[in-house]
């Protein structure tokens, strides 16, 4: 077991998101998710908005093409995913790092918004069987419970 942080953040999307294509032609998709804190003044009797947290964030293969092919600025999200630290060497030698949530899963907040969801549709690749595989000749229908008063002694078990 890694030593991931898991983290859920709920925000809006800064931009929309960027998708791009590794040299091996995997999808990762980059995005900016600002959380803003709301708390109620009860003085004034409304609400104020706090300093908002902004989390960089990526994911890839399906996920990131689904991300950039439905999601656009302003959209609310919900993100889960593990924090990591990003860490580099500018061209001067200076040391910097960045916070990044690998995301896991997307999904849109649905507290101001609704949502039509359309599945994505996988090319499914041919299956070979062993010629002695059991589950090949398996029904997809359930056998019908034993009758009332009948040796059930007699039955196969099922396995």
């Amino acid at each position: 077991m890694r030593n991931d942080l898991p983290l859920t953040v709920i925000g809006n999307l800064v931009d929309d998101p960027e998708l791009r294509f590794t040299a091996a032609g995997v999808a990762v998709t980059r995005f900016t998710v600002a959380s803003t804190p709301r708390t109620f003044d009860r003085d004034t009797n409304t609400w104020r908005d706090g300093e908002p947290t902004f989390m960089d964030c990526s994911c890839w293969r399906q996920l990131a093409e689904n991300v950039a092919g439905s999601l656009s600025k302003g959209a609310r999200v919900v993100v889960a995913g593990r924090l990591r630290t990003d860490r580099w060497e500018t061209a001067e030698g200076e040391k910097r790092s960045r916070m990044v949530l690998d995301v896991d899963d997307v999904g849109a907040s649905m507290t101001f918004a609704t949502v039509s969801i359309t599945r994505t549709s996988r090319p499914v690749p041919p299956r070979e069987t062993a010629p002695d595989d059991p589950w090949t000749t398996a029904s997809p229908v359930r056998p019908a419970a034993p009758v009332a008063g009948s040796d059930s002694s007699v039955q196969e078990p099922p396995f």
